[in-house]
């Protein structure tokens, strides 16, 4: 979803698929021998947590990992500002995990605290939405568009989690004639995000922590006990966290493993197209 497409004004046929500038993809669920595509030509990547038991830091990195790997503006836009009585805790924490990360505080239900977000909305633009079930997203969507149509459904008291409202990917346009703004493109929750051949995102977002494995004294450093550990001694210095620190080294040995079955499956088919 997402795909721009030339049209023939004559036969209304379509004439060609132009190139994407981004695009979204993980493991599909259930078979790693296929790719699942999310979205492509995504300007903005709205990444929604609420401020309530669904905030994870890791999830969100994940995101983050995600959008930086293909060159697109993550957003993190936090809602049930309305029902939370520490919502700052959460900006403070979204912002912490990177410089300059945008965060937006926000409800969900109120056109003029989402206002805000149309910024990011403006004509030609498209904004992809991911985020765990129950956040708001689909009434996030709502408000934005200025639809009463979209179905939301209530989360769990006992963990925050909710039930799959949008069980498809979904594209909107905001606003109509001149008026006319970007797109929105509405994903189904995912809790679980696993990713593949996305290095470079994890670079970007641990930027830190990879500038401190070049200053180890072995280039095959594993960070636990050889001597001249550069990252070991930050995290005794405390300038970095070891609970950073394993969620890069989960994040990056995860993309390492599901990039070389990536590399496998393409050299089984780029045999199996040969014997054709």
């Amino acid at each position: 979803m997402g795909d721009w497409l030339l049209i023939d004004p004559e036969t209304r046929s379509m004439a060609r698929i132009l190139d994407r500038i981004s695009v979204f993809k993980r493991p599909a669920p259930g078979d790693e021998r296929r790719v699942q595509l999310i979205a492509a030509n995504v300007d903005t990547l709205f990444i929604i947590t609420s401020c309530d038991q669904d905030f994870n830091v890791a999830r969100i990195e994940r995101y983050l990992v995600l959008a930086r790997d293909v060159s697109v503006r993550p957003v993190v836009v936090l809602t049930k500002a309305d029902l939370s009585s520490s919502s700052e805790q959460f900006v403070e924490g979204a912002r912490a995990l990177q410089p300059g990360l945008q965060v937006e505080l926000i409800n969900g239900r109120d056109p003029k605290s989402v206002a805000r977000l149309g910024d990011y909305c403006c004509a030609g633009e498209t904004v992809a939405l991911v985020g765990s079930s129950g956040v708001g997203k689909s009434t996030l969507v709502g408000t934005l568009t200025g639809s009463d149509r979209i179905a939301t459904q209530a989360v769990r008291a006992s963990d925050g989690k909710g039930l799959h409202t949008t069980t498809v990917r979904q594209m909107y346009r905001l606003g109509q004639g001149p008026e006319a703004g970007g797109w929105l493109v509405d994903t189904p929750g995912m809790r679980e995000l696993r990713m593949s051949e996305v290095s470079l995102g994890v670079a970007e977002v641990f930027d830190d922590i990879l500038a401190l494995t070049l200053a180890c004294r072995f280039s095959n450093c594993t960070h636990r006990d050889e001597p001249g550990c550069a990252v070991r001694a930050a995290i005794a210095e405390e300038a970095i966290s070891l609970t950073r620190f394993e969620r890069w080294r989960k994040l990056a040995s995860e993309d390492g493993v599901n990039s070389s079955a990536a590399a496998v499956r393409r050299s089984r088919a780029a045999k199996g197209g040969k014997r054709r």
